[in-house]
């Protein structure tokens, strides 16, 4: 029980720590793309410790799930994880616990998914409906652009089967040549990277588990991030000055540069594209993306060291 308490413990610390240590850091804002995969594996470590918890939890407890989990161990390993009977109450009452947090955030997944999907499809409806589909069309294979006549220049992407790329008739008119074609690689970096999956997940664990800091500044920067690695996939084909100019043409008649706007990462975008600080060099990327890789591994470290040092031993 005391591996388990340890586990519990070091993702406590890595759940109330990490976001502010990775909020000191002003490197994420240069290395977008590498700071969604330290959060990824920040993310996965704390859920690792979770998991093996409960197992070990459960196994202190029932001897049927400690004969599933200690199955091909010799006697001497089981001895090493010191699964005392006396320990057995705490132990179902936490390894229920954490099963309990594993099945809500399978639903809260499910819901994230199933709402993302819904919002998809009232999208889809709409767009139907205000651009109808010509007869013939459907046989057509590759995307699709959809050009509205609105107004308000915005551009969006629908993913999913067909693929729906949406841009107004006023984004047309505001945004010339190559601002255009920034805007697309800008959505189109999106798609590639998937970025509404790890949008869905990060939604799943914030909205299930609100007072764990990890997970909201989870959601909060990957909402973030994701925009700034899309942007710089329109910044190295189109360049930082076009992108910045496409970004301040959509968002300039929302109010999106006023001191109040609730778009107020639109202006650190833009400055970020027009004042660029440097990628960080190439060995420290390196360093960077080996720790963050190896962090989901530390849990399993944690957990196997006394039975790796009893058959050492």
């Amino acid at each position: 029980m005391g591996i388990a308490i340890a586990l519990l413990v070091l993702g406590a610390l890595t759940a109330a720590t990490a976001p502010r240590l990775l909020a000191r850091w002003s490197w994420p804002d240069r290395e977008p793309v590498l700071a969604l995969w330290v959060w990824q594996c920040v993310v996965a470590a704390v859920l690792m410790c979770c998991v093996l918890a409960m197992a070990l939890s459960a196994a202190a407890a029932w001897h049927a799930v400690r004969g599933q989990v200690f199955a091909p161990a010799p006697a001497g390993v089981i001895d090493a994880y010191a699964l005392h009977s006396e320990d057995r109450w705490w132990a179902a009452v936490t390894a229920v616990l954490l099963a309990a947090g594993g099945a809500w955030t399978a639903v809260m997944l499910t819901r994230e998914v199933r709402l993302a999907r819904l919002r998809r499809r009232r999208a889809r409806a709409e767009l139907l409906e205000r651009s109808p589909t010509l007869p013939g069309e459907e046989a057509e294979p590759g995307d699709r652009l959809v050009v509205l006549e609105d107004e308000r220049p915005d551009a969006w992407l629908l993913p999913g089967t067909p693929l729906r790329l949406v841009i107004t008739s006023g984004a047309l008119r505001r945004l010339k040549g190559r601002q255009l074609d920034a805007v697309v690689a800008h959505e189109q970096g999106h798609l590639r990277a998937r970025h509404h999956w790890l949008l869905n997940c990060a939604g799943a664990l914030a909205n299930g588990f609100p007072r764990v800091p990890v997970f909201a500044a989870f959601e909060q920067q990957v909402h973030r991030l994701v925009e700034l690695a899309a942007d710089d996939v329109a910044s190295r084909r189109f360049g930082r000055l076009t992108t910045a100019l496409a970004l301040v043409g959509l968002n300039e008649d929302r109010g999106a540069f006023a001191p109040t706007s609730h778009h107020a990462h639109v202006p650190h975008r833009v400055h970020r594209l027009l004042s660029p600080a440097g990628r960080l060099p190439v060995s420290r990327r390196a360093r960077l993306t080996a720790v963050a890789t190896l962090l989901p591994f530390v849990p399993l470290v944690v957990a196997f060291f006394p039975g790796l040092r009893a058959l050492g031993g």
